[in-house]
């Protein structure tokens, strides 16, 4: 896997390579956000593990320049802020996962291998669901016709339900297979994005797409379902 490791604290940079080699993964670090924003703009890795506070641009700042981009490379935040609000900060960015330091490298190596698997259940497949449809190699859906930007998260998520259409998905099912399994410290974060995706595909609620189910989860409808 060729990962890139933007941490300004070289002696935990040198940790992570070695640790990381000895996986069998490729790495290079970098060591400013704005170096890093160049990187992931024109390099493709397969996973970025991005610190949070970095040098002449911040990790947020790298982050949101990726997505806007249009490119769904992976994202691990790695920082000491434990903060609700940083960690939404940086989901809202378009990290996929959030690990606090310090942790231990396994749980690092079960992140990563819990993001690969999430990753090989994308399909190649456009996915329709009433006027919508997705394709995964792209940062946007579209509803009849007209391309609806959305962020990584949003996009995953909107994929996880357009494979599930018409079933009611728990907000256990949701996180377990839209965020990680071990993922915690943010209760709401699926209602959340529930409610970024409606704001973004349901047409200012005159359309309802994604169903509240009263004490299951959520259901979402083609367009002839919802009122």
């Amino acid at each position: 896997m060729r990962i890139l490791c933007v941490e300004d604290d070289r002696e935990f940079a040198n940790i992570l390579r070695r640790a990381l080699t000895q996986e069998l993964h490729s790495v290079e670090v970098i060591h400013d956000g704005e170096s890093a924003k160049h990187a992931v703009l024109i390099q493709d890795y397969e996973l970025v593990l991005l610190d949070l506070l970095l040098p002449k641009v911040d990790g947020v700042s790298v982050c949101r320049a990726l997505r806007q981009a249009g490119k769904l490379t992976p994202v691990i935040m790695l920082t000491a802020r434990d903060r609700v609000d940083d960690r939404i900060l940086g989901l809202d960015a378009g990290a996929d996962d959030y690990l606090i330091k310090p942790f231990a490298m396994a749980e690092l190596f079960a992140r990563i291998r819990s993001l690969r698997r999430r990753i090989d259940r994308r399909t190649s497949e456009v996915l329709r669901v009433g006027d919508m449809s997705l394709d995964p190699h792209k940062s946007f859906v579209e509803i009849a016709g007209k391309a609806i930007q959305l962020t990584a998260k949003e996009f995953s998520l909107l994929q996880y339900f357009m494979h599930h259409p018409g079933q009611v998905l728990s907000k256990t099912e949701i996180l377990e297979s839209v965020w990680d399994a071990n993922y915690n410290g943010l209760g709401n974060v699926v209602e959340v994005y529930v409610n970024y995706l409606r704001n973004k595909i349901e047409d200012g609620g005159r359309l309802r797409r994604i169903e509240t189910v009263r004490g299951r989860g959520y259901v979402l409808r083609g367009t002839e379902g919802g009122s």
